[in-house]
């Protein structure tokens, strides 16, 4: 579930940079496209300017949230609506293969609900009982949830013309530095 909640909070960090930085998600200008597709949608939020920033905010927190390992149930709470929001958006145009990509990462996401059900129970006045010091819960999980933010952040803050393989490179590289590092300190 560590990879999980990286692969879902990256994501989310990628997306939400080009909304608060007040630039279009798509290359074109959709207004002058017919009001029920996609590209006329996304041209409405993106016209908004404070909407569009604050849907960037929201994803950025949720994502970083979720990197962070200690606060990642939170971050699996803060970005459920928004993923829900996204899928039936993704549904209600034509977005080719998106909803399925997208209904993945929602069905990641509720499986992130049933892996920490037992410590989630207190949200519905359920008893719980106390969780062992597991190897998820190490900080080196956390140093590279914070690792993996701050390049994404970086790279998606200072780049505008992005090249995805390479960021999905360094964050794979990154990802099995940190289950070596993990891997080796659990076996001590």
């Amino acid at each position: 579930m560590i990879y999980t909640r990286y692969a879902i909070g990256g994501n989310f960090v990628f997306a939400s940079l080009i909304k608060i930085k007040g630039e279009r998600f798509t290359t074109e200008s959709g207004a002058n496209e017919a009001i029920n597709t996609s590209w006329h949608f996304f041209e409405t939020m993106y016209q908004s300017g404070l909407y569009w920033q604050f849907i960037g905010f929201g994803q950025l927190l949720a994502g970083f949230l979720l990197m962070t390992q200690r606060f990642a149930k939170l971050g699996a709470l803060i970005n459920l609506p928004i993923l829900c929001n996204i899928f039936v958006i993704t549904l209600s145009y034509y977005f080719a293969f998106t909803p399925v990509i997208v209904g993945f990462m929602l069905a990641a996401n509720i499986g992130l609900f049933f892996w920490d059900w037992n410590e989630l129970k207190i949200l519905f006045n359920l008893p719980y009982k106390q969780k062992i010091k597991t190897f998820e819960n190490d900080i080196i999980w956390q140093i590279i949830g914070l690792m993996l933010f701050l390049f994404t952040f970086f790279y998606r803050l200072f780049v505008d013309k992005y090249d995805a393989i390479f960021w999905l490179s360094i964050c794979f590289i990154i990802g099995i530095v940190g289950l070596v590092f993990g891997l080796k300190k659990y076996e001590n």
